[in-house]
């Protein structure tokens, strides 16, 4: 009988299958997978709230559908669908004279960690003790174990979410989840109050796909059901502490904590911040940096924000847990760290907290969140190049620029010179553009040349500007090569006053490509862009003392070539390799590398990365975060071998060295060298695009 009927429906499905458009995209498993498999599987998961009764004795009974992505029905069992279906369902309402949702859903959770064993906290949750009824192919009525109290707010807004997984491992399919969110009035009026301070499009510029608690729960609607402040609902008190820390799993405090991280005052005075999970796994996000800024409030709260019922909460409605959060040093009750102000409650935040101020850096919410690189008091300077002479083999480049402020206004030359602060302003040289690496520079810059400008070296009037290198191109150099402009500006905002602040502020990198030989002009490959690193980052002059911000520049020095040997103590050699993608692949899998990855940079200063963690749920394996038009694609572009004295292999090769960035283990390097002989890499056999083994393919989800 099983089989019969999934025959039946494997015909029914067929016919869908080819005449729609996939639903999947090349994140999915589903979408490297055959014809016959999808239209037998139907891979996917949707569930459709249909309904809700609400019985006289506060019995809730909900109606809903599971089907595949394109409406097919599947049955919760798996017997006659394939993979089985779990379910969960919670119970919350809006309470008309509060801003938080409260859970009717509730456990009580008791602490198995050693330190606090035995403590119990009592926490929003899905509902348990409930039953299923089936009512039609891939209907079903759930009813609540849990009932509404007798003088339950008829007129307030309810929610019930739905969230659930869709098994699909035995197929190779991997497990598909789901989450939807249906909102009522018991009193069949219509919605009128819901609360959303944060839609999920906004985490995910950086969580890519915002689900949490194993992958079952998506998105920000679901999350803020269960994580509440603390209530009463009868005689229950619902705490919302983790019992084993102690620390509340409130939204509004919880995140903003999370991504302040180590930049929390408690964390710095030595107290992590911490979460104890299912099975006692602990989350620390004392080593958690915001790769925005802490400071940037904005990045969450407007940035593809605008759809949010409550999107300007945190400008109108400051609230000592909102803002205490952060500033987790401040005692409002007894004005420590508040210039000894006591704040009893929230009523009088915003007299002094308004939502925009006169000034940069004032007690306004906009202004106290001011990065000063942005502030609208900074002047600035902008560099234009205006034309690159002397571009032949032999010859010196002549640079001409203008040079303005951010208004537009000429700026001196001598404001951007040594003497003038820590003000810098310089070019460099490299190319050709198929691989930055060899052609110009020394033992410490191979592959490129960076020239400071100096008094000495510049001719021109206020605004305008000529600049000679002094070191010429290669007398054999062919192709195309690069001119980038880079530096700072340097100055006081406020001065004189209490809020006095020296800035550094990031001159914008320009990259100019000119052809040396008459040939066509090639500019360097494409494999992401600044504004794709800038979707999480904000901006990327926060690297290298505020002087460069742009990927087009960034490749010029972690080139092949390049390593930290000029940064590194002796002692602590070999040399760790700098080049591009494979220092970016190992700090962005930090926390999944099985080795060190430590680079010494200015200052000899070890920066070490194997803390560094991608917003969840992304993982090294989410290319797409990343890369563009495909990049991640074996072979890579890349010609020139890459130089890693650290690494399993030295010299590596282009494709080989991308890949053992993220997977770096032993045995993946062995993998790579049995692949790799005099001929070159035969990677593209069974990790080409269309091959078996794609990157993108044994990286979907």
């Amino acid at each position: 009988m099983k089989w019969t009927l999934a025959a039946l429906l494997l015909i029914c499905s067929t016919v869908l299958v080819s005449s729609t458009q996939s639903p999947f995209t090349q994140r999915d498993k589903a979408f490297y997978a055959d014809e016959a498999t999808i239209n037998f599987v139907r891979p996917g998961l949707v569930f459709k709230i249909l309904g809700h009764e609400i019985a006289a004795d506060g019995t809730v009974k909900v109606r809903f559908r599971i089907t595949d992505p394109r409406g097919v029905p599947l049955e919760r069992e798996g017997i006659n669908t394939p993979g089985p279906v779990s379910t969960s369902f919670v119970l919350a309402y809006l309470p008309n004279d509060g801003k938080f949702w409260r859970t009717y859903t509730t456990r009580l959770k008791t602490s198995t960690w050693p330190p606090t064993a035995g403590r119990q906290a009592r926490q929003s949750a899905a509902d348990t003790g409930g039953s299923y009824q089936k009512v039609a192919d891939g209907e079903y009525i759930y009813t609540f174990g849990t009932k509404l109290p007798a003088n339950y707010e008829r007129t307030a807004t309810h929610a019930i979410s739905m969230y659930g997984n869709r098994n699909l491992s035995e197929f190779e399919l991997g497990i598909n989840y789901a989450t939807e969110n249906y909102y009522f009035v018991p009193d069949g009026s219509a919605v009128r109050r819901t609360r959303q301070v944060i839609v999920t499009e906004s985490c995910n510029k950086c969580h890519e796909d915002l689900s949490f608690h194993g992958g079952s729960r998506k998105g920000m609607d679901n999350c803020i059901l269960c994580h509440s402040p603390s209530y009463t609902l009868g005689t229950t008190v619902v705490q919302n502490t983790n019992p084993e820390t102690g620390n509340t799993i409130d939204m509004t405090v919880m995140i903003h904590k999370i991504h302040m991280g180590a930049e929390l005052p408690s964390v710095r005075a030595g107290k992590p911040y911490q979460i104890v999970g299912f099975g006692n796994a602990v989350a620390d996000y004392s080593k958690v940096g915001m790769p925005s800024g802490a400071n940037n409030c904005q990045w969450c709260h407007t940035e593809r924000n605008d759809k949010a019922a409550q999107k300007d909460a945190w400008l109108t409605n400051p609230t000592r847990d909102a803002c205490g959060s952060c500033h987790d040093n401040v005692n409002f009750a007894t004005g420590e760290n508040h210039l000894g102000i006591i704040q009893l409650n929230d009523n009088q935040c915003r007299n002094c907290h308004i939502p925009q101020g006169e000034l940069d850096f004032d007690a306004s919410i906009k202004g106290a969140h001011v990065f000063p690189q942005m502030s609208s008091l900074l002047r600035g300077a902008v560099v234009n190049i205006e034309r690159i002479e002397n571009m032949a083999p032999g010859q010196r480049p002549r640079i001409t620029f203008s040079l303005k402020d951010r208004s537009g206004k000429p700026m001196a030359i001598t404001e951007l010179l040594p003497g003038a602060g820590n003000a810098r302003l310089a070019f460099t040289l490299a190319g050709p553009t198929t691989d930055y690496g060899t052609g110009v520079g020394t033992a410490t810059t191979r592959g490129y040349v960076n020239e400071v400008v100096t008094a000495t070296a510049v001719t021109g009037t206020t605004g305008m500007y000529t600049y000679t290198m002094t070191t010429a191109l290669p007398a054999d150099a062919k192709g195309t090569w690069t001119i980038a402009v880079e530096g700072r500006s340097h100055e006081k905002l406020l001065e004189g006053t209490l809020k006095e602040t020296l800035v550094q502020a990031t001159i914008p990198n320009q990259v100019k490509y000119v052809s040396v030989d008459g040939s066509r002009v090639v500019p360097r490959r494409v494999v992401t862009t600044t504004a794709t690193c800038n979707v999480c980052h904000s901006r990327l002059w926060f690297l290298h003392g505020q002087n460069r911000d742009e990927i087009d520049n960034c490749v010029i020095c972690h080139n092949p070539s390049m390593t930290d040997a000029a940064r590194r103590p002796a002692a602590l050699m070999p040399a760790e390799s700098i080049n591009f993608a494979t220092m970016i692949h190992r700090i962005h899998t930090g926390e999944e590398q099985g080795r060190d990855y430590t680079i010494y940079g200015f200052g000899n200063v070890p920066h070490n990365y194997n803390h560094i963690l991608l917003p969840p749920p992304a993982t090294g394996a989410s290319c797409n975060l990343c890369h563009v038009n495909n990049s991640q694609q074996v072979p890579s572009k890349g010609v020139l071998p890459v130089t890693d004295p650290r690494g399993w292999l030295n010299p590596v090769q282009p494709t080989a060295a991308a890949c053992l960035g993220c997977h770096a283990s032993r045995e993946a390097a062995s993998h790579a060298l049995a692949h790799t002989t005099t001929l070159g890499e035969s990677c593209t056999v069974c990790h080409g695009p269309n091959a078996t083994y794609s990157v993108n393919k044994v990286h979907a989800r």
